[in-house]
């Protein structure tokens, strides 16, 4: 079945781009409580399972034993900037564990904001992996595989015995067979694997009820959750979505991206999962649904603090060089049935 179309791009009065999506919000016992499309398509969710990835840092000890606080545990789940705090802190991680940059698998690229790259061209310095946007992440895996007292090298190998543990939490989370018919690698070299979004929306809404987890993973689960949504800077960064909606909801929401028009978000208050994929891979389109969906889900007034930052990040403006309006994003989707009565 084809996806209908969520969101309209316009220039002038006249629409000129559409994309097509899909929208799953669950309940931890895998209820429908809101659905736009093919929820059980398969779809690489990429970096939005970052926080499940993140599992067996929690687990496994590494996270107590190396002294990881809110900032630590955000930048874990966090696909973020480059920017130099994050830089710094992914560096820190790694040093607690007596490692450094050198045993990232991640891969290098340029930070992902202008200024940060030409602070870097500055220095006369080349990017390196440590400014790759999953370093937090790597970082995070490496200090895991250290506590388990196994070799690093090599850990984002699908056999290594850390990656064993990292499939198998998010596996356990989604409830979606993670098998060798569905794999892929991610951008960031580690293993991938195409899942319903419906999966993905019901993992989201264990992770903010606990529901069907042991207590220890519910403990790890509220405790990175917590943290990305008191950092939310090391989530991403400036000018990011998830640091301005996370910063704006203060607490009512955890929300992480993923590449190719991937998006996740777990609302605590009404223990609930959503997960969006878009057809094209638009993350311009992700970002608007993600947003106008969080809307509804909360019950955003327009008297409420956060509605003005959500309002811009769903209708999100397309301006000329020169910064004259041309257009803009619109969701065309109707949501309204995802407001609570």
């Amino acid at each position: 079945m084809a996806n209908p179309v969520l969101v309209d791009v316009t220039r002038g009065d006249v629409v000129e781009s559409r994309h097509r999506g899909a929208i799953a919000v669950m309940d931890a016992a895998g209820r429908t409580v809101f659905a736009v499309g093919d929820v059980e398509r398969p779809a690489f969710p990429r970096s939005a399972v970052k926080a499940f990835q993140a599992l067996p840092l929690m687990e496994s000890g590494a996270a107590d034993r190396f002294g990881f606080g809110d900032r630590e545990l955000a930048l874990a789940v966090s696909s973020h900037n480059g920017e130099e705090g994050h830089v710094a802190m992914a560096r820190s991680m790694l040093a607690k564990a007596g490692l450094d940059e050198g045993c990232l698998a991640c891969g290098a690229h340029w930070p992902q904001r202008e200024a940060d790259k030409a602070r870097l061209h500055r220095m006369g310095a080349p990017a390196g992996r440590i400014h790759n946007n999953c370093s937090g992440k790597h970082a995070g895996f490496l200090c895991a595989a250290v506590q388990m007292g196994v070799d690093p090298a090599g850990y984002n190998r699908p056999d290594h015995p850390l990656m064993r543990e990292v499939v198998a939490a998010v596996e356990a989370m989604t409830g979606a067979a993670h098998g060798a018919d569905v794999c892929g690698t991610d951008g960031c070299s580690i293993p991938t694997f195409a899942i319903p979004i419906a999966a993905m929306a019901r993992g989201f809404a264990r992770f903010v009820t606990g529901e069907g987890l042991s207590p220890e993973r519910a403990r790890a689960c509220t405790r990175l959750r917590d943290a990305a949504m008191a950092e939310p800077f090391m989530v991403a960064g400036t000018g990011r979505f998830c640091t301005d909606a996370m910063a704006a909801l203060g607490g009512r929401t955890f929300v992480k991206t993923g590449a190719e028009g991937v998006f996740t978000a777990a609302i605590p208050g009404r223990g609930l999962g959503l997960a969006v994929k878009i057809d094209d891979g638009a993350a311009r389109a992700s970002e608007a649904v993600t947003a106008a969906l969080l809307i509804e889900l909360l019950g955003l007034d327009a008297d409420d603090p956060a509605r003005a930052t959500l309002d811009r990040l769903a209708a999100p403006e397309i301006r000329s060089w020169a910064g004259e309006l041309c257009g803009g994003l619109r969701v065309a989707a109707d949501l309204s049935a995802a407001r609570p009565d």
